[in-house]
């Protein structure tokens, strides 16, 4: 299932030396939010890995499959009552099929992950 359109809107992107810019906006009402958790709601951490690679995806307009994530830091709580804009700012260098990617997020106030991550662009099959 794709995130996009589904748990989150892309609210604005820009274009950015070697990458982007895009703010997502959550829908609180997304049954995810229901039990993680129950009358508190916590956006999963995997969401923002998963909205990451959605949006290299959609950038790059080309599918791209996971290999490795030598850092992965998740330093902050969205809460997506209270919060449901979060700013993700992508950084890309591109070595033919290789993409090593660094990635933040952040709200108005702080810094909620940082992530390096590698990627290899993946090919349709006729």
């Amino acid at each position: 299932m794709e995130l996009i359109g589904a748990l989150f809107q892309v609210v604005d992107t820009s274009e950015q030396p070697n990458g982007f810019a895009t703010s997502i906006r959550f829908f609180p009402d997304h049954p995810i939010f229901k039990g993680h958790f129950p009358g508190h709601p916590v956006t999963p951490g995997v969401i923002f890995l998963q909205s990451v690679q959605e949006l290299i995806e959609r950038h790059l307009e080309k599918s791209i499959q996971l290999l490795e994530i030598p850092n992965c830091k998740f330093l902050g709580v969205v809460n997506p009552n209270t919060q449901p804009v979060v700013l993700i700012l992508v950084n890309i260098n591109a070595e033919s099929e290789r993409l090593q990617v660094k990635a933040l997020g952040k709200d108005d106030s702080r810094t909620i992950f940082k992530l390096d991550i590698v990627y290899t662009v993946v090919h349709p099959t006729p």
